[in-house]
């Protein structure tokens, strides 16, 4: 009998439930932005305007996972001249890599407090690990749809040169990028 009765409890634990939530990225909320050296006397700031995707998220496991795709067309300096130079072959060569992903593969937490994602960053066909730091996480009950949305900010560093964007490092430009993204999702199920 209390065999059986070990059996019926490893039973339940393998087919307990998830408590995962999937989450679509609102793309009308959120916005990767950058910052880059220009010449070494200022600083370009760059978003994105079009990005989807998915996270899905188990606060109680304190594990999740997250898929972005980012259309790097969309990319704006504020300037079309700066916009058109930086999606030819020099920079992102939209051309030939029409987009950039994100996948996060885990998620760490302090607490109850989301506080980072590991992950991996795709740009011009390289994948190198990036790591983002969650400045700011809070879900709730949006007022007008009645779903729960999540929102975050985020931040990272990279070197743009372990992609291959190696324009004009020879004459003095750092490689150095910031990454602040802006980010909101829906609750989908």
């Amino acid at each position: 009998m209390k065999l059986n009765h070990f059996f019926a409890i490893a039973l339940f634990a393998v087919a307990a439930p998830s408590f995962a939530q999937t989450y679509k990225v609102d793309s009308r909320h959120t916005y990767p932005s950058f910052e880059a050296d220009h010449k070494g006397i200022s600083v370009w700031r760059g978003k994105f305007t079009k990005t989807e995707g998915t996270i899905t998220l188990d606060r109680a496991a304190k594990t999740g996972t997250m898929n972005i795709t980012i259309d790097a067309n969309s990319l704006d300096f504020g300037l079309p001249a700066m916009n058109d130079h930086a999606k030819n072959k020099d920079m992102f060569n939209v051309p030939q890599f029409p987009t950039i992903t994100y996948v996060g593969k885990s998620m760490k937490f302090d607490g109850d407090k989301l506080v980072a994602v590991e992950g991996e960053l795709t740009l011009l066909g390289v994948t190198k690990p990036v790591n983002l730091t969650i400045n700011k996480f809070k879900c709730i009950e949006d007022a007008m749809t009645k779903r729960e949305t999540c929102g975050a900010d985020a931040s990272a560093e990279f070197k743009r040169s372990d992609f291959g964007m190696n324009f004009a490092l020879n004459w003095g430009f750092s490689p150095d990028v910031k990454l602040a993204i802006q980010v909101e999702a829906a609750k989908t199920n």
